[in-house]
């Protein structure tokens, strides 16, 4: 494949005027039974006239470099959103780094490479906050990747994510792709994984707060000291955000994609008692990693080009709840 058989990325602008269209694309979203790609799937069979190819992993392991060449080949999709990720919170990374490591380098590497290797149109990456360095200046923007260490506790998973980043720029460089990158803040909504030692910050204490009002009990426990802030983003509010760049965003540079607002992790356990409608005494268990102290992103470039979060975290927090109660209780 040569350059002149994709569309140099580098002679397009940052933002596009005109949008592209996805009438008739063929879009793969790697990873749609996950979080963010079960919103993806939902906002584009709602609003667009596309195809969406949703290969399951009985169909395609994506960390199979020959099986993910041959099926980009067999369907040849016109673009790809790559948000296929092993994931989990704090404990998982923790017991379990190697996973966190190949598992995401691979789905990565693989799709990344086979789409090159297809022609396809455009392509998203999407990354994770864990990128940045452990000590950051707050609100973190773009441009601060790559100037510090990483948190111990989640650095196989930021490594891995951060080599994703790369490669896009890499055949963007190389080859004039146009591959891009995301970077969205703590995630949560409708189709998370609820359990206490995989999951992250908030379907774990929606659960263990569901366990609690369940049994009867007194006592609402939670991980560290309570003071570390985080910024979440609905996983709807990211959909939304992931179609205006793939529409409209050409650049080199990562996208930051938050809600523009922290709390902390105490503030949070609390809002998470109101909603799950239990009474009992908050407890810390500060034997257990409080993580980076505050994250919270500079999303002002994606703010400029149109995009803002609709839904409030009081708001999301009781559809994330009441969605758990009915599926995942």
């Amino acid at each position: 494949m040569t350059k002149a058989n994709i569309c140099s990325a580098s002679a397009m602008a940052e933002w596009s005027d005109t949008p592209l269209s996805l009438h008739n694309k063929k879009i793969w979203v790697a990873g749609h039974t996950g979080l963010v790609g079960s919103a993806l799937v939902r906002h584009l069979k709602r609003a667009e006239e596309c195809t969406v190819l949703t290969p399951g992993r009985a169909d395609l392991d994506c960390r199979d470099q020959a099986a993910v060449k041959a099926w980009m080949d067999a369907n040849r999709p016109d673009l790809v959103i790559v948000a296929a990720a092993h994931v989990g919170g704090i404990g998982a990374n923790i017991n379990a780094p190697a996973p966190f490591l190949y598992d995401n380098l691979m789905i990565g590497a693989n799709i990344i490479h086979a789409a090159y290797q297809a022609g396809v149109e455009k392509l998203l990456y999407l990354g994770s906050s864990c990128i940045y360095p452990r000590v950051a200046v707050n609100p973190i923007s773009e441009n601060q990747l790559l100037t510090g260490p990483l948190e111990p506790t989640n650095a196989p998973y930021a490594l891995a994510k951060i080599t994703g980043i790369k490669l896009c720029e890499a055949y963007r460089a190389q080859y004039g792709c146009n591959f891009i990158s995301a970077m969205p803040c703590n995630l949560y909504g409708p189709g998370d994984r609820f359990e206490e030692e995989r999951s992250h910050v908030i379907p774990a204490l929606l659960q263990k707060a569901h366990q609690v009002k369940r049994e009867g009990g007194s006592i609402f426990e939670i991980w560290g000291s309570g003071r570390p802030r985080r910024e979440f983003l609905y996983v709807d509010d990211l959909a939304e955000a992931i179609l205006l760049l793939l529409k409209r965003y050409n650049g080199a540079m990562p996208v930051n994609v938050g809600a523009g607002n922290d709390i902390t992790i105490e503030a949070l356990a609390r809002k998470i008692m109101s909603v799950s409608g239990i009474n009992a005494d908050l407890k810390f268990d500060e034997t257990k990693p409080d993580g980076v102290m505050q994250k919270l992103l500079d999303s002002s470039r994606i703010q400029q080009a149109g995009w803002s979060p609709r839904i409030s975290l009081d708001d999301g927090l009781a559809r994330t709840y009441e969605w758990y109660c009915r599926h995942g209780s």
